[in-house]
């Protein structure tokens, strides 16, 4: 009965919270559309507002992703629960973190572009440290996956 019932609380937490962040992931989105409109009738610099999409776009892109891995992860029967915790993340996480390297690296690059147009080379260390920890981040997620393997 105990086991049911909690069971039952972490369906429904999983759901509501996998709800929300569908629901983000559609408000960014919108968002982002707005952005686009508003820039091309405003006559605004259209290489800004094509790259300051992509930031949104990529971060609608991780809520997303985050959205269906609480959804994957939480919301399953007694049997998901039991399961090999190192294997599911080993199912869930490369793409999650996949998916933020990809924005961290965009993000980096296009600073460094902006950088580079402004004359603020100055800068430049901020971008270089975003690139090297999204390199870390990467290079951890494959030392983690190479870890885990179930075969060595």
């Amino acid at each position: 009965m105990k086991n049911s019932s909690v069971l039952l609380i972490r369906n429904f937490f999983a759901k509501v919270l996998t709800l929300i962040f569908f629901g983000l992931a559609v408000v960014i989105v919108l968002s982002l559309l707005y952005n686009i409109v508003e820039g091309i009738l405003n006559k605004a610099n259209i290489t800004e507002v094509f790259l300051s999409s992509i930031n949104t776009g990529i971060i609608a892109l991780a809520v997303f992703e985050l959205a269906l891995i609480i959804d994957k992860e939480y919301s399953g029967s007694t049997s998901d629960v039991k399961k090999n915790v190192v294997a599911g993340l080993r199912g869930t996480l490369p793409r999650f973190i996949g998916t933020v390297c990809v924005a961290l690296s965009l993000e980096g690059l296009i600073m460094v572009i902006k950088y580079s147009q402004l004359d603020l080379a100055g800068n430049l260390y901020y971008p270089v440290a975003i690139i090297v920890s999204t390199a870390f981040l990467l290079s951890a997620l494959g030392l983690f996956i190479y870890l885990t393997d179930e075969r060595s």
